[in-house]
């Protein structure tokens, strides 16, 4: 049995960390589905502004769309839905084979939103209407204004992945407003039933510490903040407040692994994807660590639900100087900036293309 087939029969479900017509067009994402097992995607603006910088599939939509009026912002989002519709399509069959848990793809609100929550609650609700696709995610960043922003959004009925969550306190407040949402829509006589999603950030950690502490500790905070965090969300589930809900017809908000591809050259390839095994979660992995797992990965146990060593992991980094409440606060913020600068990175490109391809256009039409 290939090893990520293996996953799904521990009970995790494999997503790509990725999208482009590109792979869309050749048959590469039919492909993953086929032979690597995997059952959805998700997407950031990162991803989407490599995807329109590296090719020129997108060009034509730009050309024609891009005449249109309308912003630079509106015109990515039509490109965005283009290739998100597609993708949603391939997953539907996963989707439909397991009762709408799996077979998901994910599009951002807007990271300009981050700061203002109910624009947030709005373009989450447009974009979700305009998709008109029922196993498409909606992220949103699991900052203190996104907080509400997600509890309103799912009180609303619209799925939600939340982003940029960086520890188990982070997580809770984001399980805690997914709760929330769900418990009035119970009290307004609505269906119990949104789907939702918890992404915990991983490697980020490792990264923001390397330098900072003995090659000994390298590579194993991560892995312990994500066990910390699947105990809780083990305890989550088995807490009075939940069965509650559960019995009411709400679904488990699942934890999802993201950045989870290798960024230290000495550490092996499948390291997090190997160490994030684990029942009713997701793991979401870039192409590289996809196919590095598929040819050579390992599964060989689960994670263990009571935390197995992270509270004597994360104390050895305490006496390490490494504060893991502030630091989660900091890998937050960053991952906020960070996103803004490739959104506004993306409109950029998207704004460039706009005029030379109406250029191109005009000079056509000149031509005839």
């Amino acid at each position: 049995m290939k090893a990520t087939q293996r996953l799904h029969e521990v009970g995790q479900s494999l997503w790509l960390d990725n999208i482009s017509r590109a792979i869309l067009n050749d048959g590469t994402l039919q492909r993953y589905i086929s032979d690597f097992s995997v059952t959805g995607l998700t997407s950031n603006p990162t991803i989407f502004d490599q995807a329109i910088k590296g090719s020129d599939l997108y060009d034509g939509a730009i050309r024609v769309k891009g005449t249109e009026r309308g912003s630079d912002e509106e015109l990515f989002f039509e490109l965005a839905i283009d290739d998100l519709v597609r993708a949603a399509d391939l997953f539907r069959p996963a989707h439909v084979a397991s009762s709408g848990t799996d077979g998901w793809v994910s599009l951002e609100v807007s990271p300009r939103l981050a700061n203002d929550t109910a624009g947030t609650v709005a373009a989450a609700v447009a974009l979700h209407a305009r998709a008109q696709r029922p196993n498409l995610f909606i992220k949103i960043p699991g900052t203190r204004e996104g907080v509400p922003a997600i509890e309103e959004t799912i009180f609303r009925g619209v799925p939600v992945n939340v982003t940029l969550l960086f520890s188990a306190a982070q997580y809770t407040a984001a399980a805690e407003a997914y709760w929330r949402g769900i418990e009035r829509r119970i009290a307004a006589g609505l269906d119990a039933r949104v789907e939702s999603v918890a992404s915990i950030f991983v490697s980020r950690w490792d990264v923001a510490v390397h330098d900072r502490v003995a090659p000994a500790l390298r590579n194993r905070l991560g892995i312990a903040v994500a066990r910390q965090t699947y105990r809780a969300y083990r305890d989550l589930l088995a807490s009075p407040r939940w069965l509650t809900l559960a019995a009411a017809g709400a679904r488990p908000q699942r934890l999802l692994w993201a950045s989870t591809g290798t960024k230290d050259p000495q550490a092996s390839d499948t390291l997090y994807v190997e160490a994030l095994a684990a029942p009713d979660t997701i793991d979401t992995i870039p192409e590289k660590t996809l196919a590095a797992f598929a040819e050579h990965g390992r599964v060989d146990g689960v994670m263990p639900v009571d935390g197995g060593d992270a509270a004597g992991v994360l104390a050895a980094f305490q006496r390490a100087g490494v504060d893991e409440a502030v630091l989660a606060d900091q890998l937050q913020q960053d991952g906020t900036v960070s996103f803004t600068k490739s959104w506004n990175d993306l409109l950029v490109r998207v704004a460039a293309k706009r005029v030379l391809l109406a250029g191109d256009l005009r000079s056509t039409e000149r031509a005839r």
